[in-house]
């Protein structure tokens, strides 16, 4: 029989290590349990915070004036209070308000259902602004602006308008440029293959943005080897005029020509065969082949004389100008809206469209210019100037003329064009 003295069980290691662990979460969690009473209240705290932050989210209305339109109208439907409007209304003292025309916009800000402000675009640049909260303040706005100058330059191969258009120059500044230099050269019937053109115009932006088209500082244009320039002047804060190297008066009593890029199809004879009646009859006029539908622009000031159809001439206008001058345009298509007899126009206004009316082969403009009863060549009657730049401008239009000299001599060095 045996007989076991002195004996004890001894835990092993893992299971002494897994007992203290297991006492050490026991009071973990329940140190946790004791603490932590904030955590409820901390959620909805935040929910509230975002709940605030939603609330002062503003938002915007755009309304563009129409026709017939006033404030008050405007103002009921965006459900303005009757007693702010009033309040608009009496602290208007410039009476800014009261240029709002149709095409304006409006940009009403909102928080919540109050309105806070409402922005009036008056163009690109200028604004009206209506601040609302416990005072009410009416201001003009001004963007600021930057005036970004660029230089282009082309040489010619089978037009103005497509050499223009290579050159990556705008729209705009290509009709700008012909119609500055056009009462001295025909785009037309003038330019040459090589003839090379110059100009620098500068393009105002605002925020990065362009809020304007270009408006040309100075062109240049060389044409069978005689150059001719143009440089802006303002002759007052408010007047822009255009004058040669000399200070003479870019524009004349008449345009050149009434269509821009169209071509002469038959030159002005009185010994011409006529292309329908195949007999001779004089050509007292130049014909100009365009597309149908072309504007027709009167080539100086006057008061329309004749409106209507006539004979060969088809759908005419006879316009009378001063110095017993008149010009008078045939073949149109139709005529611009407004226009009837004893209707004054402006040097530049389109009267028409072309067309083929009348005894006419295909769409072109026949244009004739008279002096007294007196058929003249258009393209080669010497046309007055306007003004020149007076002796007391003169100083300063000399020196503004060496700068643009200088500025396009730096911008040619800089970017040669093709034949340089």
């Amino acid at each position: 029989r045996k007989i076991m003295i002195g004996f004890k069980k001894v835990p092993t290691k893992s299971v002494l290590l897994t007992f203290l662990l297991s006492i050490f979460l026991i009071i973990l969690l329940y140190a946790d349990f004791i603490t932590d009473d904030s955590l409820p209240e901390e959620k909805i705290q935040i929910s509230e915070i975002l709940i605030e932050e939603i609330s002062e989210i503003p938002s915007y209305r755009i309304h563009e004036v129409m026709n017939g339109e006033n404030l008050s109208i405007i103002f009921e439907e965006f459900k303005m209070p009757l007693n702010t409007a009033y309040k608009i209304f009496r602290l208007d003292r410039n009476n800014l308000l009261s240029k709002i025309k149709p095409g304006d916009q409006m940009r009403f800000t909102y928080l919540g259902d109050d309105i806070r402000s409402i922005e009036i675009a008056k163009d690109s640049i200028n604004s009206i602004l209506i601040e609302i909260s416990d005072e009410i303040s009416i201001k003009k706005i001004s963007k600021d602006v930057e005036l970004i100058k660029s230089f282009k330059s082309g040489v010619i191969k089978t037009s103005f308008y497509e050499a223009a258009l290579d050159a990556d120059i705008p729209d705009s500044i290509i009709m700008d440029f012909a119609y500055i230099l056009g009462w001295d050269i025909d785009f037309v019937f003038d330019i040459r293959e090589g003839d090379s053109f110059y100009v620098i115009y500068e393009t105002p932006y605002s925020n990065g943005e362009k809020v304007q088209n270009g408006d040309i500082v100075v062109a240049k244009f060389i044409n069978k080897g005689e150059t001719y320039s143009a440089n802006r002047f303002f002759t007052d804060m408010n007047k822009k005029e255009f004058f040669d190297d000399s200070g003479n008066n870019m524009q004349k009593a008449f345009l050149r020509a009434p269509l821009d890029f169209a071509y002469i199809s038959s030159h002005f004879n009185p010994n011409r065969m006529h292309p329908v009646l195949h007999t001779i009859r004089a050509h007292n006029g130049v014909d100009y082949a365009a597309k149908r539908g072309s504007p027709v622009r009167s080539t100086g000031d006057g008061t329309i004389q004749f409106v209507g159809r006539k004979n060969g001439c088809g759908n005419e206008i006879v316009i009378k100008h001063s110095n017993n001058i008149s010009t008078r345009y045939c073949h149109l298509q139709g005529f611009k809206a407004g226009i009837k007899k004893a209707k004054k126009v402006k040097q530049g206004d389109t009267i028409g469209f072309v067309g083929s009316t009348g005894l006419a082969t295909g769409p072109h403009l026949h244009y004739e210019f008279k002096i007294g009863d007196k058929h003249i060549d258009p393209i080669k009657v010497k046309l007055p100037s306007a003004e020149p730049i007076s002796k007391k401008l003169k100083p300063s239009f000399d020196t503004l003329v060496e700068n643009n000299k200088l500025l396009l001599t730096k911008f040619e060095y800089l970017y040669p064009s093709e034949n340089d």
